[in-house]
């Protein structure tokens, strides 16, 4: 197993330094579950809540979330990411998975930006739907994917198909 790289030789905390890294074309996906009653996710599939779009505005909140990941982890680079998006998806009555998807070309992998994403836009599906569901959780934030830098190409493999 690989060294944690976020300690020096004596154990103290330190920021990676990326200088001599190779400029790579970083890709990571990411993805979270908030589980709910059907009535509330209903409510948010049909745009039934009064304080407006849930969907819209989880979404905006996790693109914002990832481009601030390096003020919210405190040993990652702050990046000028390419690109983010955030997705949902309904596939069954009582779950919302979410994705979240992003790019850039640099030194440094974008794992933490697509985690930080998909859990800043489950805690705002929480925040925004608390008032009707308080069993809301939120499950299985994971890295799906990631490619580019010299650790290579990852895809979480599933155990239903193992892929």
């Amino acid at each position: 197993m690989n060294q944690f790289t976020h300690f020096d030789d004596s154990g103290s905390a330190r920021m990676v330094d990326v200088g001599d890294k190779q400029v790579t074309a970083r890709y990571a996906r990411a993805s979270a579950v908030v589980c709910m009653a059907s009535e509330t996710c209903a409510m948010i599939r049909e745009g039934g809540h009064s304080k407006g779009d849930v969907l819209q505005v989880a979404r905006i909140a996790g693109i914002t979330a990832a481009k601030r990941t390096g003020d919210l982890i405190p040993l990652c680079h702050p990046l000028g990411l390419d690109a983010v998006s955030v997705d949902f998806e309904f596939r069954d009555s009582q779950r919302l998975h979410i994705f979240a998807e992003v790019k850039i070309t640099g030194k440094t992998g974008v794992e933490m930006e697509a985690l930080v994403a998909v859990s800043v836009s489950a805690l705002t599906v929480y925040d925004m739907c608390k008032s009707v569901d308080r069993r809301m959780c939120i499950n299985q934030v994971q890295l799906e994917e990631k490619s580019g830098g010299r650790s290579g190409h990852y895809v979480r493999q599933t155990e239903a198909t193992g892929k």
